[in-house]
């Protein structure tokens, strides 16, 4: 397989979607048809695989609102038509004080669609004891 030309408006839609489903409570199950068992996620340290797996942390998170606000979003080509994508912004969930995250994702091709197979996410809070 070659570098996907496309490789930016994949990321950037992907992003959309993404964050689209799993902002919206009612909406987060259907976060399910982008992983697989192949897929791993990195949510906050843990490490989790499969999407069976992952979906259980995801629907686990108990705030009902995020206000999200993404400073950028760089993709790469990968040499097998993969995307990698890191994602940079602020989140907040219910309440609580906004924070800056980081999510890197990477789509893998799968016939004429991608699902993800590795997913990274982690806060910006550093202890400074």
């Amino acid at each position: 397989m070659a570098l996907n030309p496309q490789y930016e408006v994949i990321g950037k839609g992907f992003v959309q979607q993404y964050y689209a489903m799993f902002d919206d409570p009612a909406q987060r199950q259907n976060l399910m048809n982008m992983y697989n068992t192949e897929s791993f996620m990195t949510f906050e340290g843990l490490q989790i695989q499969g999407a069976m797996k992952i979906m259980e942390k995801l629907t686990s998170l108990t705030f009902q609102k995020i206000n999200r606000i993404i400073t950028a979003i760089d993709s790469q080509p990968m040499f097998d038509g993969g995307v990698l994508i890191n994602v940079l912004g602020r989140l907040q969930a219910d309440e609580d004080p906004p924070h800056a995250f980081s999510q890197i994702f990477v789509l893998k091709p799968l016939g004429n669609s991608f699902f993800c197979q590795h997913d990274i996410f982690r806060l910006g809070i550093h202890d400074s004891a």
